[in-house]
């Protein structure tokens, strides 16, 4: 396929980032905020999780904030790469993982339905993410594991799905929630 349709992903990631930071200063991102709240807590009370997966949110993502359902950080490291979830109290982390992102130093434990932050996505279910494969690693060994992407609408796009990328169950956006085949 061509450059045009699947562009190279760091590039692609570049400029969903860039169009991310520009959407989060603008008056929208608020109600886009409260929008995906209101249908993300729908969601959860039909998934009715044990242990929640979310993820600390870093610029111009969705911010999970207080979920009533007991929750848990992810927690990176580079050498070897790998990532496991961390118990999470929901008060402000005090510690910061080997990727210098805010982390839980709870006990490790599997959630049962995870939050899923996407830079981009494709109504096919996959997910563009920072380019670590951290998620990608853990969702191929949690297959049982009910993913919800979260993502604003403007990130949808198309890019050449490779081996390692793991379709999601769902995808949440201000607009709608996307469930793929």
């Amino acid at each position: 396929m061509s450059a045009a349709v699947h562009p190279d992903r760091a590039e692609l990631r570049r400029g969903l980032l860039a169009q991310r930071r520009a959407f989060a200063a603008t008056p929208a991102f608020q109600a886009a905020e409260h929008a995906v709240r209101q249908s993300l807590s729908l969601l959860l009370e039909q998934l009715e999780p044990e242990l929640l997966g979310v993820y600390w949110p870093l610029g111009g993502e969705f911010d999970a904030g207080a979920l009533p359902f007991p929750r848990a950080l992810p927690f990176a490291r580079r050498d070897p790469a790998e990532m496991v979830f961390r118990r999470w109290d929901g008060a402000a982390p005090a510690a910061q993982d080997e990727c210098g992102i805010a982390t839980s130093t709870g006990a490790v434990a599997v959630p049962d339905v995870v939050l899923v932050p996407c830079v981009g996505f494709t109504r096919e279910g996959f997910r563009l993410g920072y380019g670590g494969g951290y998620f990608d690693r853990w969702l191929s060994a949690h297959p049982g594991v009910t993913t919800v992407g979260v993502a604003w609408s403007g990130a949808e796009t198309q890019f050449a799905v490779e081996p390692h990328d793991r379709a999601l169950t769902v995808i949440l956006t201000e607009r709608e929630l996307i469930a793929p085949d």
